[in-house]
């Protein structure tokens, strides 16, 4: 897994639409929350993205946006985002290039582990987690990345 203060690398993977998104593109407006997961439809997947897509404003609200990376095709991403109406980009990484880019591999190449991270515009990692099945530390780092991006009240 890629350490916070490390450089995100750079890919290119087709989105629910079929169209390539790169990093650099989807950082452009500002820092994501990416995360993996290993498969679309699964419960405890669906359960993470419901979380996601339920803090969806308050994600909003700190200028931050979701990007979800899993092995599965555009077509299933477009099935699974639009029977959960989940508000942001499932991208496809059906060769696990980048999945193994990111050290998220299952062990002995099986499946996909449930990690997140948190990425600034310059690339930078700010915050990870790895959970596997502990789905609840994915809505905890999330809230957490929230709080720090949040503006100051006076």
């Amino acid at each position: 897994m890629i350490k916070a203060g490390e450089r995100a690398p750079e890919f290119t993977l087709p989105d629910e639409t079929a169209i390539d998104r790169s990093l650099t593109e989807l950082l452009s407006p500002g820092a994501i929350v990416l995360y993996f997961y290993p498969a679309d439809f699964t419960p405890g997947c669906t359960l993470q993205a419901c979380k996601l897509r339920d803090l969806h404003n308050e994600i909003s609200s700190a200028g931050l946006r979701v990007v979800g990376i899993s092995p599965q095709s555009s077509q299933s991403h477009a099935k699974f985002k639009a029977k959960y109406q989940l508000p942001f980009v499932l991208l496809s990484d059906e060769q696990k290039t980048v999945i193994k880019m990111y050290g998220v591999n299952g062990p002995l190449g099986i499946g996909v582990r449930r990690a997140s991270y948190l990425i600034d515009g310059s690339r930078r990692i700010r915050d990870a987690v790895m959970a596997d099945f502990m789905i609840g530390r994915h809505a905890d780092f999330v809230r957490k990345a929230i709080l720090l991006r949040a503006p100051a009240n006076p």
